[in-house]
């Protein structure tokens, strides 16, 4: 099934600077994470720190513009951080960065290296095409809690990614559910990276084709198709 990402209208308005940047791979090989990925993370933080010269995360130009769009649709940035400024913060603390897997751990350096909201999706955990809209507040988001599976539902009004069969990441970036989340036996999947002005289209399809690169490094013969902003 051929790859879908659709962006609804009102998110349109939203953020009229809104662009995202597919990578779409088959054929890839997972694993624990390993000396490889933690090098690629320790150069990301290293990069992050010159590339902040000081500064929070948060002052960033760029992850300034996350924190309006947030507060536009009602969430509040400092409790609720996009994804990019959350792992910004990590690799800048003591504890630094987590280890999760090989391909998540290539996927959060770049986040962190160009400072840009970057996600991870088991295609073929997808249920149909991908969607980025304002949720109604009934679309289902399949979570954990306490060890168990749970429900949850997104507020009405909150910009969320869905496929057919509910919520696969709430408030636009913040919090993916674990139902298409990327895992050791995961061989297909779309990297998505998200950017607003004054981050240029130029910026982000470098981070998407150093990604592009990363991954064809850790998977020699997958299928790796680099999707032009939109």
């Amino acid at each position: 099934m051929a790859l879908t990402l659709t962006v609804s209208d009102e998110v349109r308005a939203l953020a009229p600077g809104f662009v995202h940047l597919a990578v779409e791979a088959h054929g890839l090989v997972n694993g624990p994470s390993g000396e490889a990925g933690s090098a690629l993370l320790d150069d990301a933080a290293r990069r992050l720190a010159a590339r902040l010269g000081g500064r929070a995360p948060h002052e960033d130009p760029h992850m300034a513009a996350w924190r309006e769009v947030y507060t536009a649709f009602g969430s509040k940035p400092s409790r609720t951080r996009n994804s990019a400024e959350a792992l910004a913060r990590r690799a800048l603390a003591d504890g630094g960065l987590p280890r999760i897997n090989a391909l998540v751990d290539l996927y959060n350096a770049i986040s962190v290296a160009h400072l840009l909201p970057v996600g991870g999706e088991d295609l073929d955990l997808v249920r149909g095409g991908m969607r980025l809209l304002r949720a109604t507040g009934e679309e289902p988001f399949v979570t954990a809690a306490g060890g168990e599976e749970t429900v949850e539902h997104p507020d009405a009004g909150e910009v969320v990614w869905c496929d057919d069969e509910g919520v696969t990441c709430r408030r636009w970036n913040w919090r993916q559910g674990p139902r298409t989340r990327l895992t050791e036996e995961t061989v297909n999947a779309v990297f998505l990276l998200e950017a607003l002005a004054p981050m240029t289209a130029d910026a982000l399809e470098a981070a998407g084709a150093e990604l592009a690169e990363s991954l064809e490094k850790l998977s020699p013969g997958a299928r790796v198709t680099l999707h032009p902003p939109r």
